[in-house]
């Protein structure tokens, strides 16, 4: 790591950002065609390693797993199979995202996963198509993996904490934020596609690597549904406060634990802080 800082600075990483957001959702319409499916997506996202970001395993025609791996020590995606095949695929080439997302389903097509494989029939490639050389900085990419392993690790100490249903730390590649979900026993009625869906309550806490709402990267938690009334008049920890412009919860800001020494006690407690001001608001 090039980094001792437990969240280090990512002052000036925009380029370097935008080249591991579009590689990642590159890779991300791989399991979205072939993992198996999981209702709430869970398949599609990528899951903190050692040395990298991982998809869930996907099955190979005849037997067999795949998976692929943005590894962020060695700066280069790697597909491998448990048959022992490997193929390895460079991000410091300046390669457009629609250029490199064709290596890597090249790769996959040479494994026997030809398109007509794809859950529907076709790989989501708008997901990723840019044909903008792309820049990458490799001192950058592992202070921001530094930021996402600690993010990791505080956010799988606060899971563990928590009574009820939890779902998986993970990488979401179409927003590029890490988080996990705590579903509440109340459940809400919410029209989707015409039809009107029930949804259990949730709190969601994440790290974001900052969006067009607030573009510089912070530490999220926003509980659903918000019940406005009850929270947003409620103090929050070490300069945190209430988001209410584009979407409901809470923010802390991931510039102000940079070199803090007491950064992992600090995120912990405002997860907790928000959990015990949200949660009661999200149970019958």
């Amino acid at each position: 790591m090039s980094s001792k800082a437990f969240f280090p600075s990512l002052t000036g990483w925009e380029p370097t950002r935008q080249t591991l957001h579009l590689y990642s959702k590159a890779i991300g319409v791989i399991p979205r065609a072939h993992a198996e499916f999981h209702p709430k997506w869970w398949h599609i996202s990528l899951k903190v390693r050692p040395d990298g970001l991982v998809t869930d395993n996907m099955p190979l025609p005849g037997g067999g797993i795949f998976a692929l791996k943005m590894d962020l020590l060695g700066h280069k995606v790697v597909l491998f199979t448990s048959r022992g095949e490997t193929r390895e695929f460079s991000m410091t080439d300046g390669l457009s995202a629609s250029a490199f997302g064709d290596q890597v389903l090249g790769a996959v097509a040479d494994l026997g996963l030809s398109e007509e494989y794809a859950r529907d029939g076709k790989y989501a490639r708008e997901k990723f198509e840019s044909n903008e050389p792309r820049e990458y900085d490799p001192v950058v990419a592992e202070r921001y993996f530094t930021a996402v392993v600690n993010a990791d690790r505080v956010f799988k100490k606060h899971r563990a904490g928590l009574s009820g249903e939890v779902g998986p730390v993970q990488l979401w590649p179409h927003g590029f934020d890490l988080a996990f979900e705590w579903f509440g026993t109340r459940t809400v009625e919410y029209e989707e596609g015409g039809r009107i869906e029930k949804y259990p309550s949730q709190i969601n806490l994440g790290f974001s690597p900052g969006e067009p709402s607030h573009p510089e990267p912070y530490f999220y938690s926003n509980p659903w549904p918000f019940e406005a009334d009850q929270l947003v008049n409620k103090p929050l920890p070490f300069g945190a406060r209430w988001f209410t412009e584009s979407w409901q919860g809470a923010v802390l800001e991931y510039v102000s634990l940079v070199g803090e020494d007491r950064a992992e006690e600090k995120l912990s407690d405002f997860a907790r802080a928000v959990y015990d001001l949200a949660a009661p608001t999200l149970l019958v």
